[in-house]
């Protein structure tokens, strides 16, 4: 009799260990179909990453190239702008020079006008006396 019910004991804890193994199971299954699930869902964010990456890499060839262009542009407008610079410099120095000369020259003939006053002729003095120098001239010749 001991031999029956210890049988009945093991054969009990294993029909309990085989229904937690297939609880156990039951449970895992269900796992796996949301981890095959979001597989599919990770998938598609993993496709849509690479498609933004390779936006994003398209987006930086691109902006590359327009600051090689900005670039170029820059420079040749900033060579232009000191060619501007330095040619404005000549201009201001030939400016200068000029007019110290013309500084020089009225200076000069302040300084002459000053030394020798030149009384401006009158006019009408001036004509007076050409028209006398005429009517002797004709008392001369007659």
């Amino acid at each position: 009799m001991f031999g029956l019910p210890l049988g009945i004991f093991v054969e009990g804890a294993v029909a309990v260990l085989l229904a937690l193994t297939i609880g156990y199971c039951t449970v895992l299954n269900q796992r796996l179909k949301r981890l095959h699930a979001d597989k599919d869902v990770m998938r598609q964010m993993v496709a849509d990453l690479v498609s933004a990456t390779n936006l994003a890499n398209q987006a930086i060839k691109e902006l590359k190239q327009t600051a090689v262009e900005a670039d170029l542009s820059l420079n040749s407008r900033l060579e232009e702008a000191e060619r501007f610079g330095i040619e404005l410099a000549n201009h201001v120095t030939a400016g200068t020079a000029l007019m110290e000369r013309i500084a020089k020259i009225t200076s000069a003939a302040r300084q002459s006008q000053a030394v020798e006053p030149v009384e401006q002729p009158n006019k009408v003095q001036s004509a007076l006396e050409q028209l006398s120098a005429r009517v002797r001239n004709r008392g001369v010749a007659a």
